[in-house]
């Protein structure tokens, strides 16, 4: 990607295009499905774009190739440097949760670039979403660097550097219909194998109602989801996936007393109840899965709600394998 060097006080900085070529594109797509996430990685260091100098803007970014090829096309028109920060490959803001997007490796990033001999301002832009793991205070303090947040979306970043000023709107977090269909393609393609282990295994355990029930319940959490759980009207993810899945298990508990092998009220109230506590158990796994795809949650909300709701997944979860497997044993025996 990087094509030469600048001439500035601190040599071989390599020059990239903000042009997004058809390999990038290509690259993106298989980043979108899964493939190849983990060779995402962009070489830490200070980049050049356009023809910068010793006045012009530095932007902070991670070395996630998706964040670092949003943030360069953003500035077509613009001449500067792009600090890219070691995130081990992560987005800006999930690395900024996880720490690697954040003041230390903000301040060490720096000296190893010499980025003080580059440039004689003192102004760093950082991405908003890199707030929650940069200490603004310390980074100046350490390095004499001012850290300035810039827009959410790397796209507003011409208009901030007109003003220097980011509007209410450019600071507005957004998860919109199309962010979250973005998501799921990868979700389906890393589910695909595991949901065809689990449907057999609850196959063999619970016949073919529980195979479809384990399927459809991990279709719920993988794919449905990410593009209704701004309907779904609770304040948390895990509880919104146990009403997704609480509906869904409905049919199944249907199916159980109107068309069910076992002829005895009780067995076909036992096999409602195994649904009643499988489908919305994975169902709400998931959901609280997909906290780490969205801005829409925090660090301290995400362990309150694992601490708060895994525990009762756990136990729906085995209470209903457990008692799949008492009745399977009890049919065998019968016959």
């Amino acid at each position: 990607m990087p094509s030469q060097t600048t001439d500035t006080p601190a040599p071989n900085i390599p020059t990239i295009s903000a042009h997004i070529t058809l390999a990038n594109r290509w690259d993106h797509l298989k980043k979108r499905l899964g493939f190849g996430r983990n060779k995402s990685h962009i070489e830490p260091g200070l980049y050049a774009i356009g023809d910068p100098g010793p006045k012009s803007p530095v932007f902070a970014s991670a070395n996630y190739s998706l964040s670092f090829d949003a943030l360069r096309s953003a500035l077509k028109r613009v001449d500067g440097y792009i600090l890219v920060l070691d995130t081990k490959g992560i987005n800006v803001w999930c690395a900024a949760g996880k720490g690697t997007f954040g003041t230390d490796e903000l301040v060490q990033r720096i000296e190893a670039t010499s980025l003080a001999d580059v440039v004689v301002h003192r102004k760093l832009i950082v991405p908003q979403l890199g707030a929650p793991g940069t200490a603004a205070h310390e980074v100046k303090k350490r390095s004499g660097f001012i850290v300035q947040y810039g827009p959410v979306r790397a796209r507003d970043l011409p208009a901030y550097l007109k003003t220097g000023e980011a509007t209410d709107e450019m600071r507005r977090v957004r998860f919109t219909l199309k962010d979250r269909l973005v998501l799921f393609p990868v979700e389906v393609i890393h589910m695909l194998i595991p949901t065809a282990v689990i449907a057999l295994l609850f196959y063999l355990i619970g016949g073919l109602p529980a195979a479809l029930g384990a399927a459809v319940a991990i279709t719920l959490g993988a794919v449905l989801f990410p593009i209704l759980f701004p309907w779904i009207p609770t304040a948390n993810f895990s509880t919104k996936g146990f009403i997704l899945g609480g509906l869904a298990a409905v049919p199944f508990i249907v199916i159980r007393f109107t068309g069910g092998t076992d002829t005895e009220l009780w067995q076909r109230s036992i096999w409602g109840l195994t649904h009643l506590l499988l489908i919305p158990s994975i169902t709400a796994f998931l959901a609280l899965n997909f906290t780490g795809s969205t801005t829409f949650t925090s660090r301290s909300g995400v362990r309150k709600e694992i601490f708060t709701f895994f525990p009762v997944m756990a136990w729906m979860f085995g209470s209903g394998v457990v008692i799949s497997i008492v009745m399977t044993i009890m049919r065998f025996i019968r016959v």
